[in-house]
Formats: structure tokens, C-alpha cells, sequence
């Protein structure tokens, strides 16, 4: 018996030993290719450059590093992502860049929001004043892609190519049909009328109230977009409705005609008309570089060289509990950010840039609270997005100012809960039936195989109308205003950013360098440097943590095409824990 033990204790320690031995081989192997990858040239600008500027591409908040875009494991070959300030900050560079003569815009269907699309637009229209000139050509435009385009000086449209303008339109998803077929029940609790996040499982329809509510931001973003083109192509408001509302532009020869664009030309011919620009030859090529080069040839992430110091704090994503990732606000890791930096005395002044649906009512409450603090010691200053709303803006009610976009979608201050009841489903159509025990009247409460009983919904109800009340008293003490005066304009009801200022729940519209700017102004510093929290997270950890899910996402967002958003909203469902403080689920808006 004791040979037995020795032999099994021996293999096992051969065991143990070879793993080590082949996890340290592993991380060599991976330390070598990310060294390897590490191993870039330094992006050279020539003189007489064109900056191409290829929009159709992920726009995220962040940059993110992209030492494993070519991995498969990560699921992301051949994708691009670049961060809209860093869009910004090299239109900024590029505007007095010696080397940078024009701009190439290429763009058919970029991916971001209305906000984020504006922010790099009003930066187009800033780099003309240059005097240097953009060219957009493209052989399909979108109408995000015409948004950007027609800031252009010369707008090109390829001859057999097709330009999208015929107006915005949302569809909402609702569920409670297959649900029924399922023999499920979503118990719903909420607090505010307008709370319409929880109509896809409770309606087959929008309700009045969201309909209204609808039409009204929808109409917001479509009113932007009318006057941005109006402005830059010299056209009427009630020209360009006119032509979205007869869905004009059937053809490219449509498009010249109304004077949408100036030209109807083929690559090689506006690649021509570059070289001329850039002061090069039709024999020669063009000296080119694109925008994901030319943002790394910026100093690093950290901007200016002052003494003091600005921090912009990022809360991106869905918020929850716990640490979150790059594309997550997780409660613990921004509350650790923000008291860290309310002690550093070196930073002046706090930037809170949101976009942000929701998520947690308990998360976005323990950030709020370290809004709070840091606010006793800096000013704090929040930047919108495209979204935030519900608790994200929550998390920044508090914040000394508000600045959103026009176009940016707020408000939905509400709360809701649902409680899936799956005993139709369990009983009546699996044949599952549950029995049991309980010490106490409530000690199943959250039981799913039963419907609630009018006790629990009760108890549930309360904690609900708790949380928003929490929430509006949260919001009238950061906005100077009463209860009853939030409970007004709250309900869940969601704006435009525009409508926002007018109501009281942002004080300015502006862009975030606008936001990084007022917090520099009321910290009383014009020396300092912009620092970027929280850190994101290295290629290391996140092909670790996340690897395996981008991967799975990226495999099934392939395979379903525009059917992955119900899986996407279904996952979430599925997700959801707790009280939560979020926007009605994703418009499909284009």
C-alpha cells in the first residue's frame, strides 16, 4: 500500500510539475509574440501627406491597444477600433501639421452614436478653417457616413453608387409573444410611466407614452442632422426633408442633381485630384498615412505637460458591481478611481465622461456617493456621449456641471424589476413540478417555478418606489431643484440632450473638450496636463479574461447578421440582477 501512495504522489508531483514546466513555456511563448508585436516602427509622416481618414471602423470611447487584433482567439481579425478623441486630437494635430496637406475621408457605415459622429464632425468642419481641404468620396454613403461626409469641401459619390437619405427610423423588439408560447410570465415592478424598458416583455406594442417619448428624441436627431447638412451643402431644411421624405435619392445621378454631393467621380479620378492637392504628379504616389497611425504618433494617451493635472475619468458601458472591464463600469474599480484621485493633490479637477445606458440601481448609488465625496475636495465636471441615461446619469447628477451633445440621449430617470415566472413552463409544458420546505413566510420570495404572491409584489413594489425615490432626491439635490419638480420631467422619460438643458437636467451643450476645458477654468488652472482613468486593461489581461467570450461574440455576431441584437438583449435579460436603473432597449436607428 505504501509503494501505491509513493507512486500516486510521485505522478502527481510529475503532474504538477510538467504544468508548471508548460504554463511558464506558455507565457514565454506569449511574453516573445507580444514582444514581437511590440517591436512596431515609429509611424513616419512624410511631407506632403494625405491623412486618410477611414471612419468605417469601430469608434469606441478609448483606443484600445491592438497588440491582439490578429490573434484568432480573440475573434477580432482584420477589425479596426480607434477612439473618437483620438479622431480628435489628430484632426487637431493635423490641422497645423506642415506635413498633412488634405484629408482623405473614407466612410460608408461608420459604427458609433450621434453624439460621438458629431464630436468628430464639428472637428471636420474646425480642420477647413484651416484652409486645407477634405475630400470625401465613397461608393456607398449611409446616412452616418453622409453626416460626416458633408462637411467635406468636395463630396464625392462613385457613378454606379447609392446615397442613403430618407430619415430616421426606431423598431423596438418585444418579447411577450414568445414568452406566452413559452408559458413564461414577466412579473414587472417599476417606478415612472415612461420606464418603457420593461414593455418587451409586458406589451406586443409600444405604449402611448413611448411612443411619444420616441418620436420625440427621434425627431431631435433627425432635426440635427437636417441643420448640420443644411449648413455645409448650402441646402433648405425643408429641401432636405423634402428629399428624405420623397426618398429622392434613388440613383448616384439622383444625388448630383439635388446637390447632395459635387461630383460623381471614379477612385482613380479623385485619387488624381489628391495628388494635385498634395503637390504630387500622376505619375507619383501619393505620400499617405492613415488615422490609426497618425493618432499613435501622438505622445501617448496623456495630453500637455503642465504641473497640474486634469484627470477625465471614463464610465463606459453597462454599469454593474465588482471591477468591470474596458467595455464595463464596474462600481468597485470606478469608486476606487475617484477616491484615489479626490486624494492626489497634484489633480485639480475631475472630467466624468458618460456613455452610458444603465445598469445596477445599487452601483450607479456607490459611484454617485464618490462623485459626491470628490466633489467636497475639486470640481467635477460631467461630459455626456451618445448615451446617459438612466443610472448613467445617475452617476452623474451630482457633478458641479453637465455637458451633453445636442443629440445625446438622457434622462430615463426610472427604475424596474422583473421577475420571470416559469411555471407554466416547468409544470404544463416540461413536466417539472417543484415541492418543498420554508421557515418563514417571504423565505422563497424570489422564487421563479410560481407567480408572486400580492405580499411579495407588494414588498417588491416598495423597494422599487425606495430606489426612485432615492434616485429623484439624488438628482433635485445635485440639480438645485425640488422632488416634485425631477418626478416631473423623470418618470423614465428619455431625452435629447438639447431638450436636457431646456429642463434643467444638463447646463451647456457642448463638445468634451468644452468639459475639459470649464473644469480647467473653475479649478483656476491654465498650466496642466489631461490624464486618462481608469487604466485600461493590458492585451495580457484581457485576451485571459475575455478572449474567449470576444471570440464567441464575434463567431455568432458572424453567423446571425442583424439577428444578433435579439440575442444580445436577451443575454442581457438573462444578466440582470437586482433593482435596475436603465434605458429601454437598444432603437435600431438609421
Amino acid at each position: 500500500m505504501r509503494e501505491f501512495f509513493k507512486q500516486v504522489l510521485a505522478s502527481f508531483l510529475g503532474f504538477i510539475l510538467a504544468a508548471v514546466i508548460l504554463g511558464a513555456l506558455s507565457v514565454g511563448m506569449l511574453i516573445g509574440i507580444i514582444s514581437s508585436m511590440n517591436n512596431e516602427k515609429t509611424t513616419v509622416v512624410s511631407d506632403n501627406s494625405v491623412l486618410y481618414l477611414n471612419l468605417d471602423q469601430t469608434i469606441l470611447e478609448r483606443t484600445p491597444d491592438d497588440t491582439f487584433a490578429n490573434l484568432p482567439i480573440v475573434g477580432s481579425e482584420g477589425e479596426k477600433h480607434i477612439g473618437f478623441y483620438d479622431v480628435i486630437r489628430s484632426l487637431e494635430k493635423a490641422k497645423t501639421d506642415k506635413r498633412i496637406r488634405c484629408i482623405y475621408l473614407d466612410v460608408s457605415a461608420p459604427d458609433a452614436g450621434h453624439a460621438t459622429l458629431k464630436e468628430i464632425r464639428d472637428a471636420l468642419v474646425d480642420f477647413r478653417s484651416s484652409g486645407k481641404k477634405i475630400i470625401a468620396y465613397s461608393e456607398v454613403y449611409s446616412q452616418k457616413a453622409y453626416y460626416l461626409a458633408s462637411a467635406a469641401n468636395k463630396v464625392y459619390l462613385n457613378p454606379e453608387g447609392n446615397l442613403e437619405f430618407k430619415g430616421l427610423s426606431s423598431q423596438l423588439m418585444f418579447f411577450k409573444g414568445a414568452l406566452d408560447k413559452l408559458g413564461i410570465e414577466a412579473q414587472v415592478i417599476r417606478a415612472g410611466n415612461y420606464k418603457s424598458a420593461v414593455e418587451p416583455f409586458m406589451l406586443d406594442k409600444m405604449s402611448d407614452k413611448n411612443r411619444e417619448q420616441v418620436s420625440a428624441y427621434m425627431n431631435g436627431l433627425y432635426q440635427n442632422i437636417l441643420q448640420a447638412v443644411s449648413e455645409s451643402r448650402k441646402l433648405s431644411i425643408d429641401e432636405l426633408h423634402q428629399i428624405a421624405d420623397g426618398y429622392q435619392i434613388r440613383r448616384a445621378s439622383d444625388a448630383l442633381s439635388l446637390k447632395m454631393v459635387d461630383g460623381l467621380r471614379y477612385k482613380d479620378e479623385v485619387l488624381d485630384e489628391l495628388k494635385q492637392l498634395s503637390g504630387k504628379s500622376k505619375k507619383k504616389s501619393i505620400n499617405s498615412v492613415s488615422i490609426n497611425e497618425y493618432a499613435k504618433s501622438l505622445d501617448d494617451e496623456n495630453e500637455g505637460n503642465g504641473k497640474d493635472k486634469i484627470a477625465v475619468v471614463y464610465a463606459n458601458g453597462d454599469i454593474m458591481g465588482g471591477e468591470g472591464n474596458n467595455e464595463t463600469i464596474g462600481s468597485a474599480k470606478i469608486s476606487r478611481t475617484l477616491r484615489r484621485l479626490r486624494a492626489d493633490s497634484s489633480v485639480k479637477a475631475i472630467v466624468l465622461r458618460v456613455n452610458s445606458p444603465g445598469g445596477s440601481a445599487l452601483a450607479s448609488d456607490v459611484i454617485w456617493r464618490e462623485i459626491i465625496l470628490a466633489k467636497k475636495s475639486k470640481p467635477v465636471i460631467a461630459s455626456f456621449g451618445d448615451v446617459a441615461a438612466s443610472g448613467g446619469y445617475y452617476i452623474a447628477c451630482a457633478a458641479d456641471s453637465i455637458f451633453v451633445q445636442p443629440n445625446t440621449i438622457t434622462g430615463s430617470i426610472g427604475v424596474f424589476g422583473v421577475i420571470p415566472n416559469l411555471q407554466h413552463l416547468l409544470n404544463d409544458k416540461l413536466g417539472i413540478t417543484f415541492d418543498g420546505v420554508k421557515t418563514a413566510r417571504y423565505a422563497d420570495i424570489m422564487s421563479m417555478n410560481r407567480p408572486l404572491t400580492a405580499g411579495e409584489r407588494l414588498i417588491i413594489q416598495n423597494d422599487v418606489n425606495h430606489v426612485y425615490d432615492t434616485f429623484i432626491g439624488h438628482v433635485a439635490d445635485g440639480r438645485k431643484k425640488t422632488k416634485a419638480e425631477i418626478d416631473s420631467i423623470g418618470g423614465g422619460h428619455v431625452w435629447v440632450g438639447s431638450d436636457a438643458v431646456k429642463n434643467g437636467l444638463a447646463d451647456r451643450i457642448g463638445n468634451f473638450r468644452d468639459a475639459i476645458r470649464a473644469a480647467a477654468s473653475k479649478a483656476g488652472t491654465q498650466n496642466y496636463e489631461v490624464v486618462f482613468y481608469p487604466e485600461l486593461l493590458s492585451p495580457l489581461k484581457t485576451l485571459i479574461q475575455d478572449g474567449s467570450d470576444n471570440f464567441t461574440r464575434s463567431k455568432l455576431k458572424a453567423k446571425l447578421g442583424e439577428s444578433y441584437l435579439i440575442y444580445q438583449q436577451l443575454d442581457k435579460v438573462i444578466g440582470l440582477s437586482g433593482i435596475q436603473a436603465r434605458l429601454p432597449f437598444q432603437a435600431i436607428s438609421e
